[in-house]
């Protein structure tokens, strides 16, 4: 995990995309002696993870983001590297967040995909449960955390490691002696998140035998033709997240409905027989690409790059059943341009 070749490695797959960034840049000008220096200070067991720079952004609600430095988040990709494959065959397939070969659009397509299997292609009746964590990242218990790291890492140096960079962070908590919280920023935190939830998603598949269940980080829909079935296996997740995990379900965040009213997941509203785009994702939409043409008229971007946000949003809706909204949003796009 600390070796020199996989500290570089994990530069390597960290630098993409970050050049242009002056403590990117910084660190590169003296590359090897930073890299050899951090390699000694781990060997040593004298590292020691550095503070955190804290930030908010809307995404799309209001977050709060912790940027470490450039020497604490090329560390985080050398963990990743090592931890990932380790962890990855035990993650169900259902499981979409922070993954290769998963992600947004393909959690929507494969709740999609059980909605239509359930309801026998809108033939039957289906019901859905959408439930979600409350304060997710913040509540991660420290001890729990690590206690299902050490089921499969037996390497005692590999630990100290992990323990430094896990407790690098902590919310408010209510006493000295409870640690809590990962912050939302650090490649390490996505894993040990799907590490954390793991747990979750092998009581719901094997000891609740849920046979349509789709997790993306903390928010999951359970999919069945029973309303009844699903309001039995509320309060039996309930219990295993507030005993094994300490995590709660949000109170206003969990919906029990039928599919024709639309089951809204990752950004999208699944209805029969089509899907759409979530109505604030419309509008947020819209306003980021106003947003970037501001930033491009002022010579903060290049027009290469607002034409790059203009295909990713096309791209978001390439998933849906959205083409006169993609035509709006490309007449829009060349209005803007010719004012």
């Amino acid at each position: 995990m600390i070796s020199p070749e996989n500290l570089f490695a994990a530069w390597e797959t960290f630098k993409r995309d970050k050049r242009n960034k002056p403590d990117v840049a910084l660190f590169e000008q003296h590359l090897e002696r930073h890299i050899f220096a951090l390699y000694r200070e781990l060997a040593a067991k004298s590292y020691q993870h550095g503070p955190y720079e804290g930030f908010w952004i809307h995404d799309p609600k209001l977050r709060r983001i912790h940027k470490a430095s450039v020497r604490d988040r090329v560390l985080h990709h050398a963990i990743f590297k090592i931890l990932n494959p380790i962890f990855e065959e035990t993650f169900i397939p259902t499981s979409f967040s922070c993954r290769v070969g998963k992600g947004t659009h393909k959690g929507m397509k494969e709740l999609a995909a059980m909605i239509r299997a359930v309801s026998r292609s809108e033939t039957q009746k289906c019901y859905a449960l959408k439930c979600d964590v409350r304060k997710f990242f913040d509540s991660i218990d420290h001890d729990i955390l690590l206690e299902i790291l050490g089921k499969r890492i037996k390497d005692a140096d590999a630990m100290w490691l992990i323990r430094e960079v896990i407790g690098s962070f902590t919310t408010a908590r209510p006493n000295l002696f409870e640690r809590r919280g990962l912050p939302i920023g650090n490649l390490t935190s996505q894993i040990f998140a799907n590490i954390y939830m793991n747990e979750f998603d092998q009581f719901v598949k094997h000891a609740l035998r849920v046979q349509h269940y789709v997790r993306y980080t903390d928010d999951f829909v359970i999919v069945s033709n029973e309303r009844k079935y699903l309001e039995q296996l509320l309060p039996k997740m309930r219990t295993f997240l507030t005993n094994t995990l300490r995590l709660e379900l949000h109170p206003q965040k969990v919906f029990l409905r039928k599919h024709g009213e639309g089951v809204d997941f990752l950004g999208y509203v699944i209805l029969p027989h089509h899907i759409v785009l979530r109505t604030k994702t419309k509008r947020r939409m819209f306003r980021r690409l106003k947003e970037r043409f501001s930033e491009y008229r002022s010579g903060a971007i290049s027009e290469a790059a607002l034409l790059g946000s203009l295909r990713s949003y096309r791209g978001v809706l390439f998933h849906a059943d959205a083409y006169r909204l993609s035509q709006d949003v490309q007449n829009n796009f060349w209005f803007w341009m010719k004012e």
